[in-house]
């Protein structure tokens, strides 16, 4: 395992540059520790792994290092813009996209919500069905369940790092996100299947996370500095589009966390990075209750990220 560049109590309080600079020792370390090729990006198209992955290309574009691929769970309910926002970053930037995707309980469900009767499913999903519940008897095609979260992210995650034969997960979780991934280290090995988590910006806060996206990795990958955050695309400099910056879409209209499509409202009118993050949950708009630390718990056991 690669040894963590700093602990938790020399990064907390750094400046941010210093932070973002931990991060990429963090990348580093990894992919000299595991081959690229075994190596995977968890990216989801929301703002935490979009700077993961800025992170990630940095690193290999300074040292030569192949890219490593992206991972992108495929629930079946994501937002239009999303996908078309994951597929143009993915190009642009250079790399990959590996999709995980778990056919058999969605092409059981015709609607969003819908229930499928367990025993209708493949016999590895009757038994993550009943490592929720032993006693379920229908799952529902909705990820921000319980049940439906298991099936429809963590078990189709875990067959392609199997099937792919992967060794570590570069993931964008925070310590600040939730109780749970408090106590989270920047290399956290896991089993079934054995791999490393790797997580290079745990030490950001989400005030941190539009900080170092604004005013770092977009004048970064566009060359256009930023002195302010942008309340409109109009307010952006130069002629500058939102399509130019890797910043999704759904955070201009609001929205602070990216759920399902059917389960998960805006926050606010105004842009996230405008809001009050400080002061208020970043997962308010979420349907599902992650807030509740032993149903998180019971998830991160199942594999989640």
């Amino acid at each position: 395992m690669p040894e963590a560049p700093v602990t938790r109590e020399e990064i907390e309080n750094a400046p941010i540059k210093a932070k973002v600079r931990a991060g990429e020792e963090v990348v580093k370390r990894a992919l000299e520790e595991y081959n690229p090729s075994d190596t995977v990006i968890g990216f989801t198209g929301g703002k935490d792994s979009t700077l993961t992955a800025w992170l990630v290309k940095r690193v290999c574009e300074e040292h030569d290092i192949e890219k490593p691929r992206f991972m992108f769970v495929d629930h079946g309910q994501h937002f239009d813009e999303l996908e078309g926002y994951v597929e143009r970053l993915a190009e642009n930037w250079g790399f990959e996209v590996v999709t995980a995707r778990n056919d058999d309980l969605i092409e059981k469900a015709d609607e969003p919500e819908d229930m499928v009767p367990v025993q209708e499913l493949n016999d590895t999903n009757q038994e993550e069905a009943a490592r929720i519940d032993e006693d379920m008897e229908e799952v529902p095609w909705l990820m921000d369940t319980e049940a439906g979260n298991h099936l429809l992210k963590t078990v189709p995650m875990n067959q392609l790092l199997r099937e792919e034969g992967i060794e570590a997960v570069i993931n964008g979780v925070r310590w600040d996100e939730h109780e749970s991934r408090g106590d989270e280290d920047f290399y956290s090995p896991r089993d079934t299947p054995d791999h490393m988590r790797v997580h290079p910006i745990l030490q950001l806060t989400e005030r941190d996370v539009w900080d170092v996206s604004w005013f770092h990795m977009v004048p970064d990958i566009t060359g256009v500095e930023f002195e302010e955050y942008p309340e409109t695309e109009s307010d952006m400099p130069g002629d500058l589009s939102k399509e130019d910056v890797p910043i999704s879409p759904k955070y201009w209209a609001g929205f602070r966390s990216l759920g399902s499509e059917v389960s998960t409202d805006k926050s606010d009118e105004i842009p996230a990075w405008l809001q009050d993050v400080e002061n208020t949950k970043e997962r308010a708009g979420r349907a599902q209750n992650k807030d509740d630390e032993e149903i998180m718990n019971r998830l991160r056991e199942l594999g989640y990220m």
